[in-house]
C-alpha cells in the first residue's frame, strides 16, 4: 500500500467532513468550492503554515513531530481511532520496508497455553484472531456458535472474507451492514499499523476485486476501534442470539486479540448457548467433528 496516497486520502477525507461552523470558524462567502474546511483553515486551526500543512496533506509526513500530529488531530476533530491511525500512518511514512522487516512481526500462531484458556471457557464462545481477522483458534462453543464461519472455508477462517464473499453471512449476521462497515474500518486501521503486510494487501485486493460494497467502503478511509459491543446472530440450529462481546489484546502475542461472548443470564440467548454447550460437550459430537481425543 502506498504510504503517501494513504496519508493524502485520509487527511483529505477527514477535512471534507468538518464545516467551518463545526470548527468554530466564520464562513465567509456563500460559494465554497470545497466540501468542509479549506487547507488554510486547517492550517490556522493547527497553528502551522499553509505550505507546511499542504505538504502533509500531499502525503509527506517525513520528520513530522508528535506535537504537530496532535495539532492536526485536534483541528480535524479526530476521534481516538482516527488519531491512532494518523500516528500509525506517520510511523509508516518514517519507516523503510527494510526497517519494517526487522521489527517484531505480529504473531500468527496461538500458544498452547492460550488454547488451554480457550478450552476452559466452556460456557462462553471465544476465539483468537489476528489483525487481518483470521480466526487462528477457538473453543468448542465458539466453533458451534460461529459454525457458518468455520464451515465456509477449508483454509484458516477469515471474518472479512466470510462477511463479504459468502451469501450465508447476511443471514447469519442480523445487522450485516453495520458489522460489515466495522470490518472494513478494522482492516483499514490494521493497514495503517502494518502497511508492509503482504497477506493483508492480498486480502484487501481480493475483497476489492470481488465485492463492490467492500471496494466502495474501503475508499472512505474510515477507521474504528472494536473493543466491546453486542452482536445479533441468526444461528442455523438454535435461532436468534443476542451476545455481548469483549475484545482483548493478548499482550504477550503481538497483534492477537481474544474475543469472548456472553448472553444475558436467564435470556432465550442464554438458553440457546446452554443447548449448544451441552451439544458440543457430548462425546459422540466431539468425535464426529474431529474435536475428540
Amino acid at each position: 500500500m502506498d504510504s503517501r496516497t494513504e496519508i493524502r486520502d485520509f487527511l483529505t477525507s477527514r477535512r471534507a467532513r468538518i464545516t467551518p461552523e463545526r470548527a468554530g470558524l466564520p464562513a465567509y462567502g456563500g460559494n465554497r468550492r470545497v466540501a468542509g474546511l479549506r487547507r488554510e483553515e486547517v492550517a490556522l486551526l493547527a497553528g502551522v503554515s499553509v505550505d507546511y500543512y499542504t505538504r502533509l496533506e500531499r502525503g509527506n509526513l517525513s520528520g513530522v513531530s508528535e506535537s504537530v500530529l496532535e495539532a492536526i488531530a485536534r483541528a480535524l476533530q479526530l476521534d481516538e481511532a482516527e488519531r491512532a491511525h494518523l500516528f500509525d500512518l506517520a510511523r509508516a511514512a518514517n519507516t523503510t520496508p527494510g526497517t519494517a522487516r526487522t521489527r517484531r512481526r505480529p504473531t500468527q500462531q496461538v500458544r498452547p497455553g492460550v488454547q488451554r484458556i480457550l478450552d476452559a471457557m466452556t460456557q462462553a464462545p471465544a476465539y483468537v484472531r489476528n489483525g487481518r481477522l483470521d480466526v487462528l483458534a477457538a473453543n468448542q462453543l465458539g466453533r458451534a456458535v460461529f459454525a457458518p464461519l468455520f464451515n465456509a472455508s477449508t483454509r484458516t477462517p477469515n471474518i472479512a472474507r466470510f462477511i463479504f464473499l459468502d451469501p450465508a453471512a447476511q443471514e447469519f449476521y442480523v445487522e450485516w451492514e453495520s458489522l460489515a462497515g466495522d470490518t472494513v474500518a478494522l482492516l483499514r486501521a490494521e493497514a495503517g499499523r502494518d502497511p508492509y503486510d503482504r497477506a493483508l494487501s492480498d486480502l484487501v485486493g481480493e475483497l476489492s476485486t470481488r465485492s463492490d460494497v467492500f471496494r466502495t467502503w474501503w475508499a472512505a478511509h474510515n477507521v474504528r476501534l472494536h473493543r466491546s459491543g453486542t452482536k445479533h446472530l441468526h444461528h442455523p440450529v438454535v435461532g436468534d442470539l443476542t451476545l455481548a462481546f469483549e475484545s482483548m489484546d493478548l499482550t504477550a502475542d503481538t497483534g492477537l486479540r481474544l474475543n469472548a461472548y456472553s448472553a444475558e443470564p436467564g435470556s432465550p440467548s442464554q438458553e440457546a448457548l446452554n443447548l449448544l454447550a451441552s451439544w458440543t460437550a457430548a462425546p459422540h459430537v466431539r468425535s464426529a467433528t474431529g474435536q475428540g481425543d
